[in-house]
């Protein structure tokens, strides 16, 4: 990954409704933090724009020297219904105050309440029932487990493979990383995952194959067959693009699995609560998962996950036999329940969907301006992706795109780091709450950014 400099440099001031940029960047008083970091973490833990986060409220960042950035990373796609909400911050002092800090998975009210609200958005909530976790490698990790129990305890241990697609990104714990699509992240991994195996992504871009004959071909070439497969994990878009599934694809997965009696399982922990304008985004393809998993945007601030599944598959394990230290805690749970509240209130799906096109029509001109530098754009909702390559070519240009991203920072837009399979990809990802003004806003600095570093094509002719 590229590095961002930490040497303070001079940038022009800016000034306006959602943005102030008023001292060099990164803020010189800001090293020291840097410093001690560098000394007392490990440096994996570094990697994003150089900010200081001092408050974070609705679609905007501030840092403690006056500074304030529009928001376009949600966190890494966590504050759906934006940052520091005052109805979550409210129901956090009340849990606080009563006292009720952790409790295990003894029972408290707001844990039934919030299970209540996710079986609601399942396909058929009669069919469905909802286990809460801490993470989404955690809750991945769970999925596959209820995977692979379900094929053995139904049909045996020959039906154990659990099959996922390449460039895929499901977590970082071993299971996680097993079922996860990137080689490079799978250097530490020695021996373990005979029975994990990829196949290509359909995103017509990076793959120009989209039929499902090519998934079918794929298994076949690794020796596996349909009564062989335990369970196909995809995240409902891959977060390297963001990159979809093709209607007829996603739908002749479905059938594949039922036919064998395959689980289903659709990674939402990005692509849910309304980031895509649905809200999951498997809804988009027109299929039901047997297992959804979610995270990130379910509290917009405090961690938790679960587990959205088929109850012939989640009431496999006997009580007592499948549950998580601090996942049903109050804190958390609480958060979720205001936060989806929210989400419903405010209409936060529909506004997704309707800032969607503003999104993807304003990204277009700038793709347009540089065809030959900015090879794919792909976005649904709030949620787009711009690939930098190389003049001419596909092949990723990693630097380009940290140089954009980092102009972008000293502008008063604030990205996180650039994603993708090297790094190529411009993410874009604001809070499901931001005007349409900020948002046409964030959209005319990413193009000056854009013309800065690749050079106004319209100059050039």
């Amino acid at each position: 990954m590229a590095q961002y400099n930490l040497t303070p440099v001079e940038v022009p001031a800016v000034e306006t409704q959602y943005r102030r940029i008023k001292t060099k960047l990164p803020v010189p008083e800001s090293l020291g933090i840097f410093n001690n970091l560098s000394e007392s973490e490990p440096r994996s833990m570094m990697g994003q724009p150089p900010i200081i986060w001092d408050k974070a409220e609705g679609f905007q960042i501030e840092d403690p020297w006056g500074n304030k950035w529009i928001d376009w990373s949600s966190g890494v796609l966590i504050a759906n219904s934006g940052h520091g909400r005052i109805e979550v911050r409210e129901a956090l002092k009340k849990i606080i105050d009563k006292p009720l800090l952790s409790s295990y998975v003894f029972v408290h009210e707001k844990r039934a309440e919030l299970t209540g609200m996710l079986q609601a958005l399942a396909p058929d909530p009669e069919d469905y029932s909802v286990f809460l976790l801490s993470t989404g490698s955690e809750a991945v990790e769970n999925a596959i487990k209820l995977a692979r129990t379900y094929a053995i305890e139904k049909h045996g241990k020959e039906k154990r493979y659990i099959v996922s697609f390449n460039n895929a990104f499901h977590g970082r714990t071993l299971g996680s990383q097993l079922a996860g699509g990137m080689d490079k992240l799978k250097t530490w991994i020695v021996g373990e995952g005979k029975t994990f195996i990829q196949v290509p992504f359909p995103d017509g871009y990076k793959n120009e194959d989209t039929s499902f004959d090519l998934f079918l071909t794929s298994i076949k070439e690794q020796g596996v067959t349909g009564d062989q497969i335990a369970g196909i994990i995809t995240e409902s878009y891959q977060g390297v693009g963001p990159d979809f599934l093709p209607v007829e694809y996603a739908q002749a997965m479905q059938d594949f699995c039922r036919k064998y009696d395959v689980i289903s399982i659709y990674d939402e922990v990005q692509a849910g609560f309304g980031r895509s304008g649905k809200m999951f985004t498997y809804e988009h393809y027109g299929v039901e998962p047997d297992l959804i998993v979610c995270g990130k945007g379910i509290t917009s601030s405090l961690p938790l996950s679960a587990v959205i599944g088929k109850k012939k598959v989640l009431d496999l394990y006997a009580p007592g036999s499948m549950t998580s230290t601090h996942s049903g805690s109050p804190l958390p749970v609480v958060t979720a329940v205001e936060n989806l509240k929210l989400i419903e209130k405010e209409k936060l799906v529909e506004n997704s969907r309707k800032l969607g096109i503003v999104l993807l029509q304003g990204l277009q001109i700038i793709v347009n301006k540089y065809p030959d530098r900015l090879g794919c754009l792909h976005g649904k909702g709030l949620v787009a992706g711009i690939q930098v390559v190389k003049p001419g070519t596909k092949e990723p240009d990693s630097e380009t795109a940290k140089n954009i991203n980092e102009k972008c920072f000293q502008k008063g837009l604030l990205m996180f780091a650039p994603v993708g399979i090297a790094g190529e990809c411009i993410k874009i990802a604001p809070p499901l709450v931001i005007t349409e003004d900020a948002l046409k806003e964030g959209i005319e600095v990413l193009e000056e950014a854009c013309d800065e570093i690749l050079g106004n094509r319209q100059d050039s002719l």
